[in-house]
Protein backbone atom coordinates (compact mmCIF):
# COMPACT_ATOMS: atom_id res chain seq x y z
CA UNK A 1 0.00 0.00 0.00
CA UNK A 2 2.73 2.44 0.92
CA UNK A 3 4.71 1.59 -2.42
CA UNK A 4 1.46 2.34 -4.54
CA UNK A 5 1.16 5.55 -2.59
CA UNK A 6 5.12 6.83 -3.23
CA UNK A 7 4.58 5.70 -6.57
CA UNK A 8 1.88 7.78 -7.46
CA UNK A 9 3.22 10.89 -5.62
CA UNK A 10 6.66 10.53 -7.61
CA UNK A 11 4.06 10.35 -10.61
CA UNK A 12 1.98 13.64 -10.11
CA UNK A 13 5.36 15.24 -9.06
CA UNK A 14 6.67 14.59 -12.27
CA UNK A 15 3.98 15.17 -14.06
CA UNK A 16 3.70 18.75 -12.16
CA UNK A 17 7.39 19.73 -13.09
CA UNK A 18 6.97 18.64 -16.73
CA UNK A 19 4.06 21.39 -17.00
CA UNK A 20 5.60 23.78 -15.06
CA UNK A 21 8.90 23.10 -17.41
CA UNK A 22 6.82 23.24 -20.29
CA UNK A 23 5.54 26.60 -19.65
CA UNK A 24 8.87 28.15 -19.33
CA UNK A 25 9.96 26.84 -22.73
CA UNK A 26 6.32 28.37 -23.83
CA UNK A 27 7.60 31.65 -22.56
CA UNK A 28 11.19 31.64 -24.08
CA UNK A 29 9.43 30.39 -27.47
CA UNK A 30 7.18 33.61 -26.93
CA UNK A 31 10.23 36.12 -26.39
CA UNK A 32 12.04 34.38 -29.86
CA UNK A 33 11.23 35.73 -33.18
CA UNK A 34 11.64 34.65 -36.30
CA UNK A 35 12.69 37.90 -38.84
CA UNK A 36 11.13 35.99 -41.74
CA UNK A 37 7.97 39.01 -42.08
CA UNK A 38 7.42 42.30 -41.66
CA UNK A 39 5.40 41.35 -38.41
CA UNK A 40 7.67 39.02 -36.47
CA UNK A 41 6.44 35.56 -36.04
CA UNK A 42 7.31 33.29 -32.62
CA UNK A 43 8.59 30.16 -32.13
CA UNK A 44 5.23 29.58 -30.08
CA UNK A 45 3.63 27.39 -32.13
CA UNK A 46 6.15 25.04 -32.51
CA UNK A 47 6.65 24.65 -29.40
CA UNK A 48 2.93 24.00 -28.25
CA UNK A 49 2.82 21.21 -31.53
CA UNK A 50 5.96 19.92 -29.80
CA UNK A 51 4.47 19.77 -26.66
CA UNK A 52 1.54 18.18 -27.63
CA UNK A 53 4.10 15.69 -29.35
CA UNK A 54 6.26 14.81 -26.58
CA UNK A 55 3.70 15.13 -23.44
CA UNK A 56 0.88 13.59 -25.02
CA UNK A 57 -2.56 15.31 -24.73
CA UNK A 58 -3.50 15.41 -21.36
CA UNK A 59 -0.49 16.62 -19.81
CA UNK A 60 -0.24 19.60 -22.82
CA UNK A 61 -3.27 20.58 -22.50
CA UNK A 62 -2.34 20.73 -18.33
CA UNK A 63 0.69 22.78 -19.67
CA UNK A 64 -0.83 25.86 -21.98
CA UNK A 65 -3.52 25.85 -19.68
CA UNK A 66 -1.32 26.42 -16.88
CA UNK A 67 0.75 28.90 -19.23
CA UNK A 68 -2.71 30.91 -20.23
CA UNK A 69 -2.68 31.26 -16.24
CA UNK A 70 0.14 32.48 -15.36
CA UNK A 71 -0.01 35.25 -18.31
CA UNK A 72 -3.75 36.16 -17.63
CA UNK A 73 -2.29 36.90 -13.96
CA UNK A 74 0.10 39.25 -15.19
CA UNK A 75 3.29 37.19 -15.12
CA UNK A 76 5.54 38.62 -18.27
CA UNK A 77 5.19 35.16 -20.70
CA UNK A 78 3.60 36.25 -23.20
CA UNK A 79 5.73 37.77 -26.63
CA UNK A 80 4.98 41.40 -24.70
CA UNK A 81 4.21 40.81 -21.03
CA UNK A 82 0.85 40.08 -19.56
CA UNK A 83 -2.45 40.31 -17.61
CA UNK A 84 -6.16 39.46 -18.49
CA UNK A 85 -6.25 42.42 -21.13
CA UNK A 86 -3.92 39.99 -23.37
CA UNK A 87 -5.95 37.21 -23.55
CA UNK A 88 -8.66 40.13 -24.83
CA UNK A 89 -6.37 41.58 -27.35
CA UNK A 90 -5.66 40.82 -30.23
CA UNK A 91 -3.32 37.39 -29.98
CA UNK A 92 -5.56 36.04 -27.33
CA UNK A 93 -7.69 33.85 -29.59
CA UNK A 94 -4.22 32.56 -31.08
CA UNK A 95 -3.29 31.97 -27.54
CA UNK A 96 -6.56 30.32 -26.41
CA UNK A 97 -6.22 28.00 -29.35
CA UNK A 98 -3.41 26.44 -27.96
CA UNK A 99 -5.03 24.14 -25.84
CA UNK A 100 -6.57 22.88 -29.43
CA UNK A 101 -3.61 22.73 -30.85
CA UNK A 102 -1.67 20.52 -28.11
CA UNK A 103 -4.91 18.61 -27.44
CA UNK A 104 -4.69 17.72 -31.32
CA UNK A 105 -1.19 17.53 -31.19
CA UNK A 106 -1.08 14.84 -28.54
CA UNK A 107 -3.26 12.31 -30.32
CA UNK A 108 -0.73 11.42 -32.80
CA UNK A 109 0.84 8.02 -32.18
CA UNK A 110 4.58 6.77 -32.79
CA UNK A 111 3.15 4.30 -35.82
CA UNK A 112 1.54 7.23 -37.61
CA UNK A 113 3.02 7.64 -40.98
CA UNK A 114 4.70 11.21 -41.82
CA UNK A 115 2.01 12.31 -44.42
CA UNK A 116 -0.47 11.47 -41.11
CA UNK A 117 2.00 13.21 -38.66
CA UNK A 118 1.75 16.21 -41.12
CA UNK A 119 -1.78 16.19 -41.91
CA UNK A 120 -2.46 16.11 -37.51
CA UNK A 121 0.02 18.90 -37.23
CA UNK A 122 -1.11 21.15 -40.11
CA UNK A 123 -4.92 20.49 -38.81
CA UNK A 124 -3.81 21.23 -35.28
CA UNK A 125 -2.25 24.44 -35.75
CA UNK A 126 -4.97 25.20 -37.65
CA UNK A 127 -7.25 25.34 -34.74
CA UNK A 128 -5.42 27.86 -33.34
CA UNK A 129 -5.60 29.84 -36.00
CA UNK A 130 -9.48 29.64 -36.37
CA UNK A 131 -10.05 30.90 -33.36
CA UNK A 132 -7.26 33.66 -33.49
CA UNK A 133 -8.96 34.63 -36.69
CA UNK A 134 -12.13 35.00 -34.98
CA UNK A 135 -10.80 36.73 -31.85
CA UNK A 136 -8.56 38.89 -34.04
CA UNK A 137 -11.84 39.96 -36.35
CA UNK A 138 -13.72 40.87 -33.07
CA UNK A 139 -10.90 42.77 -31.91
CA UNK A 140 -10.29 45.00 -35.44
CA UNK A 141 -13.81 45.10 -36.17
CA UNK A 142 -16.63 42.91 -37.11
CA UNK A 143 -17.07 45.42 -39.89
CA UNK A 144 -13.77 44.45 -41.16
CA UNK A 145 -13.92 41.68 -44.18
CA UNK A 146 -13.07 38.10 -43.58
CA UNK A 147 -9.74 38.60 -46.31
CA UNK A 148 -8.73 41.95 -44.66
CA UNK A 149 -8.83 40.04 -40.79
CA UNK A 150 -6.90 36.90 -42.88
CA UNK A 151 -4.26 39.23 -44.63
CA UNK A 152 -2.85 40.58 -41.04
CA UNK A 153 -3.70 37.40 -38.68
CA UNK A 154 -2.63 34.40 -40.40
CA UNK A 155 -1.10 34.60 -44.54
CA UNK A 156 1.80 36.37 -43.11
CA UNK A 157 2.53 33.66 -41.08
CA UNK A 158 1.94 29.96 -43.14
CA UNK A 159 5.57 29.61 -44.81
CA UNK A 160 7.08 30.17 -41.53
CA UNK A 161 4.32 27.40 -40.02
CA UNK A 162 4.64 24.76 -43.07
CA UNK A 163 8.83 24.94 -42.20
CA UNK A 164 7.67 24.44 -38.30
CA UNK A 165 5.36 21.22 -39.52
CA UNK A 166 8.54 19.79 -41.75
CA UNK A 167 10.62 20.32 -39.00
CA UNK A 168 8.31 18.67 -36.39
CA UNK A 169 7.32 15.30 -38.86
CA UNK A 170 11.19 14.82 -39.70
CA UNK A 171 12.11 14.59 -36.12
CA UNK A 172 8.60 12.96 -35.19
CA UNK A 173 9.67 9.54 -34.68
CA UNK A 174 12.74 11.26 -32.01
CA UNK A 175 10.26 13.39 -30.31
CA UNK A 176 7.16 10.89 -30.12
CA UNK A 177 9.76 8.34 -28.50
CA UNK A 178 10.24 10.72 -25.76
CA UNK A 179 6.84 10.14 -24.41
CA UNK A 180 7.96 6.76 -22.60
CA UNK A 181 9.93 8.37 -20.48
CA UNK A 182 7.22 11.19 -19.53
Amino acid sequence: MQTISLSNNSKIIKSFLVVVSGTALLAISSKIQTPFTLVPATMQTFVVLFLGMVLGYRLAVATVALYLIEGSIGLPVFAKGGGFAYLVGPTGGYLIGFILTTFFAGLIKVKNDPIVIFVYLLFSVSSAYVLGLIGLWNYMGLDKSFNQVFLVGAQPFLHIEIYKILILVVLSKQILKLRKFI
